[in-house]
């Protein structure tokens, strides 16, 4: 996670700390870039929490450290996890130009949430993933739903629709765990029976790839997941 641990939207689904966060640290590019290599990482993730404090969402931070891993790690595979940068075109386009091989915006939950559980805009995010994809369409483009928070399976079917139009290539599927006391509780422990049809039922939509079982997260099996979306596998993991 790169941009600090305080995030400026406080979703009630996550216990990231709500607040004024410091400004970046201009090092923690090359300090990256330096564990990269030391620990012989072949894929990594990058994230980072929302950052509306900065005129570009962070994404400047985000190229930059793309691009000392790559400086010094020129055969590792790097995937972004981002924020909507609240839609900004420019932030999007600089961090799609850069070295990575996915670029991944969770969704986490169904439309009728944002505003309240999410601290986002449904449509925003959304494009997000679809001005990804018309900037590179060969890049490898991911979203993820967490299953658990009051949805129905006809409004995740919905969110899945709305991806796959936005040009979503992997999409994974997880249970909503309430990370503290603060966050809300958990609705459903939604069986894993209902992960299997989720699964298949993305693969009809056409997703290259997906990941779906109670304990996945968005970074779960990252790797596997991008060979799979890239080579043409089977879909399912």
């Amino acid at each position: 996670m790169i941009l600090g641990r305080i995030c400026t939207r406080g979703c009630l689904f996550c216990n990231s700390e709500k607040g004024k966060p410091e400004p970046p640290d201009s090092f923690e590019p090359e300090r990256i870039a330096r564990v990269v290599k030391e620990l012989f990482l072949k894929y990594v993730v990058i994230t980072s929490p929302a950052r509306d404090d900065l005129s570009d969402g962070g994404a400047g931070h985000f190229t930059k450290t793309v691009e000392e891993i790559k400086k010094i790690n020129p055969d590792s595979l790097i995937e972004v996890l981002v924020p909507d940068f609240q839609g900004n075109i420019e932030s999007i386009k600089n961090v799609v130009s850069s070295e990575i091989a996915v670029f991944s915006h969770n969704m986490e939950t169904v439309k009728k949430f944002y505003g309240s559980v999410r601290k986002a805009d449904y449509r925003c995010s959304l494009k997000v993933i679809e001005t990804a994809k018309n900037i590179n369409p060969e890049i490898i483009t991911k979203s993820g739903l967490m299953l658990g928070l009051g949805e129905t399976i006809e409004e995740v079917f919905e969110t899945l629709k709305d991806l796959k139009n936005a040009g979503c290539d992997i999409v994974t599927f997880g249970q909503y765990l309430q990370p503290s006391k603060k966050a809300l509780p958990v609705v459903e422990y939604i069986k894993p029976t209902v992960f299997s049809m989720m699964a298949e039922k993305a693969l009809q939509f056409g997703f290259k790839a997906v990941l779906s079982s109670p304990l996945v997260r968005s970074s779960t099996l990252a790797y596997d997941i991008y060979l799979a979306a890239k080579e043409g596998a089977d879909g399912k993991l």
